[in-house]
């Protein structure tokens, strides 16, 4: 997973409540594996037409926010299913950081997961925001994990917060198979010491019997 330390990036404007994650990644593009290649179906029926076309008056269409790497978004972002292809495909388009007044329980927690820093602020800030990345000349933002702040053009600063041990992850890039990776020392000697636990004698005593 890719850290999070300082973004400096384009910030675009979704200002809908409920996008969730079906409108997020449809669920034609759920049948790959791979991380890579879902971000141009991101928004897929809010970005395209039934030809294919790219709908000009849709934010990510249109420069500079077709390199937007921070997404201003509505409350309740990322409701609907648990699939995690949502945040892959933002990531795969380029956003790192999504800002809201609230997100779905299950997504915001699959964004850390994936190297995407979410930020809740209050609507007051979410508003400020949402006029500033409407517009090119003041879109482009900075993301501070260490200090914890969001920048706007002006200089203007908004503090979040975000859970330590979530913060600490980001700022390494390591996910929980990178964590448990890190531990392998450990888990080999904890398996070198146990063996099969239901059967070998080289249990120690205080492993309880499996219950029949």
């Amino acid at each position: 997973m890719q850290p999070f330390n300082r973004l400096t990036g384009v910030a675009a404007s979704l200002p809908l409540a409920n996008v969730d994650t079906d409108k997020i990644l449809a669920g034609q593009f759920l049948k790959t594996t791979a991380r890579s290649g879902l971000g141009v179906h991101l928004f897929h029926f809010l970005r395209y037409d039934d030809a294919g076309e790219e709908r000009a008056d849709f934010v990510l269409n249109r420069e500079p926010w077709t390199q937007a790497s921070i997404l201003v978004a509505g409350p309740n972002f990322g409701c609907g299913s648990s699939r995690e292809h949502a945040p892959w495909a933002l990531l795969d388009f380029g956003i790192r950081c999504i800002v809201a007044p609230s997100f779905a329980d299950i997504f915001y927690n699959n964004c850390f997961k994936n190297g995407i820093l979410p930020v809740v602020l209050k609507d007051a800030e979410i508003e400020r925001m949402h006029a500033d990345a409407d517009q090119s000349d003041t879109a482009r933002m900075t993301v501070d994990l260490p200090s914890q702040t969001l920048v706007l053009a002006n200089g203007d600063v908004f503090a979040f917060t975000v859970d330590a041990d979530r913060k600490q992850a980001l700022l390494e890039g390591r996910d929980e198979l990178s964590q448990s990776l890190a531990a392998m020392d450990a888990i080999r000697a904890w398996e070198a010491r146990t063996g099969d636990l239901w059967g070998r004698d080289i249990l120690p005593r205080d492993v309880a019997e499996p219950v029949q």
